[in-house]
């Protein structure tokens, strides 16, 4: 697989968000997290959350995911409005549409890795013997078919965020959301995570939302949105691709 980060989205990228907000806000308690925000993000593209501590980045992420819902404002995924769907139907959609990396790759350790990779595929109705075909499908596309069944407390670091990157993206979601995904690892493991992630992302079409406080990884994606004080204090194009870890 050629794991050159995958080029800039043209000009001519759909007028129609395959993700968006409008004037969201959140509190939590006394705490303005959210204070209007307004995005949208298109299919295929690259999205870089920046921010420092305590902006709303992460909320943001959580809002976008459907994980929280805005206490003002909407949140829009492919047409249909997300934060007006109950608990349950949310769960869904995340389930079957959205792919998750997070910094501590959350594997279930007493599972090796093709079956924390098929479990997303089993929980949404898929047989195991095709849940598991599929994952070995998926190890193999991304170059770690031998760490099959190793159990993540067998893997390193890197293996085990690999391995959470198969995961996330076995479904063919249509939005992977990526919380500091290499922020756990040293600074080459780190690149070749970036470069994975950025890659296998391209390759099935989805969009990708990054949320960092790093801008060399910031700089694997095509656009970054900077946070402050709950609000979107830049938007823009990034030139460069592939960060120096």
């Amino acid at each position: 697989m050629d794991m050159t980060p995958h080029s800039p989205n043209s000009p001519s990228a759909p007028a129609q968000p395959v993700l968006s907000t409008l004037d969201i806000t959140k509190l939590f308690g006394q705490v303005r997290a959210l204070a209007g925000v307004s995005l949208e993000i298109a299919k295929g593209e690259t999205v870089a959350i920046m921010g420092p501590s305590g902006s709303g980045k992460s909320t943001l992420l959580h809002c976008l995911s459907g994980v929280i819902v805005p206490d003002d404002g909407e949140v829009r995924f492919d047409g249909s409005t997300l934060s007006g769907l109950s608990d349950r139907d949310r769960s869904h959609t995340r389930l079957r549409r959205f792919g998750f990396v997070f910094q501590d790759n959350q594997l279930i350790p007493e599972l090796p890795a093709r079956e924390n990779v098929a479990l997303p595929l089993m929980l949404t109705g898929t047989s195991r013997g095709k849940a598991l075909k599929e994952a070995d499908e998926m190890l193999r596309r991304i170059g770690i078919a031998d760490l099959g069944t190793r159990r993540p407390g067998d893997m390193s670091g890197g293996q085990a965020q690999r391995v959470a990157i198969a995961r996330a993206l076995v479904g063919r979601p249509s939005v992977v959301f990526a919380d500091e995904p290499s922020g756990a690892l040293d600074q080459a493991t780190g690149h070749e995570v970036m470069q994975l992630l950025t890659t296998t992302v391209s390759l099935i079409g989805a969009s990708l939302v990054l949320v960092t406080h790093d801008p060399n990884v910031a700089n694997w994606c095509s656009r970054l949105v900077e946070i402050r004080d709950g609000l979107v204090h830049s938007d823009g194009v990034l030139a460069a691709r592939g960060g120096a870890l």
